[in-house]
């Protein structure tokens, strides 16, 4: 329950905060790549049910074919709002809504469900976040099995010391 109401309070203050940012980041985006300004896409949540998590578009339209068509899709703008972590601040609508929470496993596509074997579908047990353990121990530089390791770790081992642990070291990254 403490979690809950942290993630809302820290979310909508959050958002509050950076709405300036959000505002200014959407006319930019529309300006520079046209509409859509959001990018919507279906992931996993708790338990496996589908979610819809927003963020700002950071690539050109048109469907992907792979993750290296997807880095020719990149826009410069898309790169600047990645870089900065600005493409994100949507998601506090996710956590808002009660769909993420700001600590957890970071929320995959769809489409990996049924590849998950039982260790990584332990992942689900709870709400995904925005940042989590793995991301603060190497992110992307991480194998797909030491990012898993890591979010089993946390699912563990959670305690709101652990979150603010994590939430900080975030933010000094």
């Amino acid at each position: 329950m403490i979690k809950k109401l942290f993630d809302f309070f820290v979310s909508f203050t959050g958002l509050l905060l950076f709405l300036p940012i959000i505002i200014l980041t959407s006319i930019i985006s529309l300006v520079l790549q046209g509409f859509p300004v959001f990018f919507l896409h279906k992931r996993l949540g708790k338990n496996g049910i589908f979610f819809t998590m927003i963020k700002f578009r950071t690539m050109t339209n048109g469907a992907s074919q792979s993750a290296e068509h997807d880095i020719t899709r990149l826009t410069k703008w898309g790169r600047f709002l990645r870089k900065t972590s600005i493409d994100e601040l949507p998601v506090l609508l996710n956590v808002i809504k009660g769909e993420m929470s700001l600590v957890g496993p970071r929320p995959l596509p769809i489409k990996y469900l049924d590849r998950f074997n039982s260790f990584q579908r332990k992942r689900m047990d709870v709400k995904p976040g925005i940042t989590g353990l793995a991301q603060v121990k190497g992110r992307n530089q991480l194998s797909w099995d030491s990012r898993f390791k890591y979010d089993i770790d946390y699912i563990n081992k959670k305690s709101f010391f652990l979150d603010l642990s994590i939430i900080f070291k975030t933010l000094y990254l």
